[in-house]
């Protein structure tokens, strides 16, 4: 029996071998660059899977070793220590150079590509742990690089949640206060930043400051937005809300233009929903999502669509459209906060063409997704060139009001569907975002991810319309894609009145290229 295991072992073996010795000799007969390019599927899953596999074991066995060992807020200070040695150590040198993060940049989630770690002094940052959960002041203090996974992953089994998860499991607290953050029940809660109610920053000068709405206020809402360039986040305090089991979800098929934005609107002021999505499948065909936090849940219409098997969600909701039913599901909760994740919303169909069938998703779809970070650091320049002149990752964050005419924008300059709707309320707080009034006012993002279809498609020009159309109307580019806007046309989009008055005073303008440097294509070309 044993010889026999042996035989069978030895021939899978084999078997494995066989087959990686014929895809090599593929892919060099076809030449590396051409395999990556048009047949990327094959190096994404017999190498970026399983890698990405290895990375999530890697660092959730260090979560559990750190939660195991309570050593996260015994290390921090002496973390923090050491970043002020770092920051101190550049002023002795004579402060010749910007500073930024030592973080890879293939590490980010953003698609944008920061030429600028080349020519600055990378200031290493190795904050990654859950601090403290204080029950009684129902707030998390994390650290920066805590990501959306690991804190739901943490928190959910004490019974406790955030207010604002963004959807995908890599995004990290420090990314969604430097940048930003959304999710769908940002129509009650605002963005990320507006969930968080303190910062401990690093600043120039090598000191160490806290900030909140009452403690040096004014930085506390310049940080929001500001990409690293008035500090360096070292911890982050984000209000908790309790967690149920299920979201109750209700599916809607709306057709019509003029009729989705009524009903989308309509829902996205109801205090009742929890959530509040939309996803427009065409000009004039969308599903509208609501759905509530409970508890008890009929058997019979629970959908696990977290579980690898399962249908990617985008696709799963598309069958209330087709059908053209209205439906009603309770999907475990933590499985609605990352329902985009495996599918990376619908980015994935590109890069596996064939990764929503059963067959595949059965047999491989629990290595899904690859991560976004190996993606970028194996796309190599004809990809990156490629995905630039022939691709649109885009969030474009508009007045409610506005919706039906910057749907049809986004549809005349880019024809990309799906389209992602999610609403949100901006209040009016100080800092780069706010609306033009002196009230809260309910915006919308609608993101935009895919091939443009669009005949007159040509990235520079149709982005810059598009961020011509998004300054009439006071909206916002979320900057963690390409931006093509002059300096001029940057601050007229945004509010850098508190921003730039505190890097004077701070002393930042030696020390931290200004945000729009850092991201802007304008200035990085």
């Amino acid at each position: 029996m044993e010889r026999e295991r042996a035989v069978g072992v030895m021939s899978a073996l084999w078997s494995v071998g066989a087959g990686l010795l014929l895809l090599l000799l593929w892919v060099r007969h076809r030449g590396l660059e051409a395999v990556l390019v048009h047949h990327r599927w094959v190096f994404v899953c017999f190498f970026l899977l399983p890698l990405s596999i290895l990375f999530d074991i890697y660092y959730q066995l260090r979560a559990w070793a750190v939660w195991r060992l309570h050593s996260a807020p015994r290390q921090h200070a002496q973390r923090v220590r050491h970043i002020q040695e770092q920051v101190r150590e550049w002023k002795k040198e004579g402060s010749r150079r910007y500073m930024c993060t030592g973080r890879p940049g293939w590490l980010t989630v953003s698609l944008r590509v920061g030429k600028y770690k080349k020519t600055h002094k990378n200031i290493m940052i190795n904050l990654m742990d859950v601090l403290e959960v204080d029950s009684e002041r129902q707030v998390v203090r994390v650290e920066p690089l805590v990501s959306m996974g690991q804190l739901t992953a943490y928190l959910n089994p004490m019974g406790w949640t955030i207010p604002v998860v963004p959807e995908l499991d890599d995004l990290t607290v420090g990314g969604l206060i430097m940048g930003t953050g959304i999710e769908s029940s940002s129509h009650i809660y605002g963005l990320f930043q507006h969930t968080c109610v303190a910062y401990e920053l690093v600043l120039a000068d090598g000191s160490l400051v806290r900030c909140s709405p009452t403690e040096n206020s004014d930085l506390f809402y310049a940080v929001p937005w500001s990409c690293g360039t008035l500090g360096f986040l070292v911890a982050a305090e984000i209000k908790m809300v309790p967690a149920k089991k299920y979201v109750k979800i209700y599916y809607e098929p709306v057709r019509g233009l003029q009729k989705i934005c009524e009903k989308f609107t309509e829902e996205s002021k109801k205090k009742e929903n929890s959530f509040v999505e939309g996803l427009m499948y065409s000009l004039d065909e969308a599903v509208i999502m609501t759905g509530v936090l409970t508890d008890e849940a009929e058997q019979s219409k629970i959908n696990r669509i977290g579980n690898y098997y399962k249908p990617w969600f985008f696709k799963h909701v598309e069958k209330y459209l087709k059908a053209d039913r209205t439906g009603v599901e309770y999907i475990p909760s933590r499985h609605y906060y990352h329902r985009h994740t495996r599918s990376i919303f619908w980015e994935l169909q590109d890069i596996i063409p064939f990764g929503n069938n059963p067959v595949f998703r059965y047999l491989f779809g629990w290595m899904v997704p690859p991560k976004i970070s190996l993606l970028k650091l194996t796309q190599g320049e004809a990809i990156r060139k490629l995905y630039e002149q022939h691709h649109v990752v885009q969030d474009m964050l508009v007045p409610i009001k506005s919706l039906e005419k910057s749907i049809q924008t986004f549809h005349v300059d880019l024809n990309v569907y799906p389209l992602w709707l999610c609403p949100f309320i901006l209040p009016n707080n100080p800092g780069m975002v706010h609306p033009k009034g002196n009230e809260a006012e309910l915006y919308v993002d609608i993101g935009a991810y895919g091939e443009p279809k669009s005949k007159q498609f040509e990235a520079r020009a149709s982005m810059r319309q598009m961020e011509k159309f998004v300054r009439s109307v006071h909206g916002f580019q979320m900057l963690y894609a390409d931006c093509y806007m002059t300096r001029e046309e940057f601050w007229d989009m945004f509010d850098g009145s508190l921003y730039h008055k505190l890097r004077e005073e701070m002393n930042c303008k030696d020390a931290f290229p200004e945000v729009y440097d850092k991201i802007c294509k304008a200035a990085r070309h």
